[in-house]
């Protein structure tokens, strides 16, 4: 396995933003993506993205085996509510591991939650998604989708070994149509893909990101 770069390398934060002003967009709006309710919010925030990311997302979609179909379940999330969800999780471990360091409370927090600063999903560049059938039927992928290292046991992991076979190809499927429409997956998360902010700059050798934190209007 080749090194995992995480969300609080200081790699991640140093690569440049030129934010190009690309607004976002609601997906639900396009008619093509399926579509899971189960991270909705009272403003709908959950199922915005930046126009490009969209774009890309219906340009894998149109990759995928005959009877299968993304399945969209979170994209972008306000500061205010990433900053909650690192401090929480970052509480937990803390009080798990009272031993840990700030910092590796940070690092370890940091590979289930984006430290808020740099997190793709507020900048609508990430999308959390993963595979359905023609029905709609979410397909197994080895773990539900959003499980922790600690629940999973690292199963959350893309390149995890300890999953069953149908699950690896689930994986690899959508992988493959992701990566080839220019997304990249963050690899402590297989259903996290991004495009445009700096962990895919980084990842991908841009100059800079595009994408940076946006609040909802």
């Amino acid at each position: 396995m080749s090194e995992i770069i995480l969300m609080s390398d200081p790699r991640v934060a140093a690569v440049p933003v030129r934010e190009d002003g690309e607004r976002l967009v609601d997906v639900r709006r396009c008619g093509r993506i399926l579509i899971d309710e189960r991270r909705q919010d009272g403003s709908g925030a959950f199922a915005h993205l930046r126009e490009g990311v969209l774009e890309r997302l219906l340009k894998a979609q149109g990759t995928l085996p005959d009877g299968l179909r993304l399945l969209f379940v979170e994209g972008y999330r306000p500061p205010a509510l990433q900053r909650h969800y690192f401090g929480q999780y970052a509480a937990e471990l803390s009080t798990v591991h009272p031993e840990w360091s700030a910092g590796q409370i940070r690092s370890a927090a940091s590979r289930y939650v984006s430290p808020p600063e740099i997190a793709p999903h507020s900048a609508g560049a990430a999308v959390d998604l993963t595979l359905a059938d023609a029905q709609g039927r979410e397909l197994d992928l080895g773990t539900r989708l959003n499980a922790s290292p600690e629940e999973s046991a690292g199963a959350c992991y893309t390149q995890a070994a300890d999953i069953s076979d149908e699950a690896r190809v689930h994986r690899r499927i959508l992988g493959t149509a992701l990566a080839t429409a220019g997304l990249v997956n963050y690899p402590t998360e297989w259903w996290h893909w991004s495009f445009g902010d700096r962990y895919w700059a980084l990842d991908t050798g841009s100059a800079a990101a595009f994408y940076g934190p946006k609040e909802l209007m």
